[in-house]
């Protein structure tokens, strides 16, 4: 035994090449079944926190995402560089009151479930949606959080459990686990 037999990589541990990742086309991901799950971004200051919110839409088929207030939309050069691309994938449109589209989402049946801490708020892990039913998630501002209004107009309040001292996600890293704790229940 030589010493590359023991450093050798592990064929079992390889890397996916992007070309074996079987990445949809636009095209196909226009076409293709949707999680019955909608994001709403809720007056989101940050252009990466958009774009990152795009590429995890992208990744579990979201259905559609609204930018509402002063979220910026698509193209912008800063959410084109953390999208990848996704704004080309994932169905969007700005909305300019959050209220208004949550009372029109209200009236369609889609459940509103604000993600937030906040009194009597569901925690995540405790969460199970109701089978056959659309939902809408929102997302508030990096600092204010979603607005109170638009908290007391959802079905359900959300919180994701902490435990450390910050008691502080990131916005698009709360768009990911809950998008994918969601994407897993549904």
């Amino acid at each position: 035994m030589t010493i590359n037999d023991i450093f050798a990589p592990m064929e079992m541990n390889r890397k996916l090449k992007n070309s074996e990742l079987d990445r949809k086309t636009i095209e196909e991901f226009k076409a293709s079944e949707k999680t019955p799950l909608i994001i709403i971004l809720d007056n989101i200051r940050s252009l990466n926190n958009i774009g990152s919110v795009f590429r995890t839409a992208d990744a579990f088929l979201i259905e559609k995402i609204y930018l509402c207030g002063i979220t910026a939309t698509p193209p912008h050069k800063d959410i084109q560089k953390t999208a990848l691309g996704a704004t080309e994938t994932v169905d969007w449109e700005h909305q300019k009151d959050t209220l208004e589209l949550i009372k029109n989402l209200k009236s369609e049946n889609v459940k509103i479930l604000s993600i937030e801490q906040a009194e009597n708020a569901t925690m995540l892990n405790d969460f199970t949606p109701e089978s056959n039913q659309k939902y809408a998630v929102i997302f508030g501002n990096e600092v204010k959080g979603v607005q109170q209004e638009v908290v007391s107009e959802s079905d359900t309040v959300i919180e994701i459990p902490q435990f450390g001292s910050k008691h502080s996600l990131n916005i698009s890293v709360s768009a990911g686990v809950v998008v994918w704790d969601l994407f897993n229940k549904l």
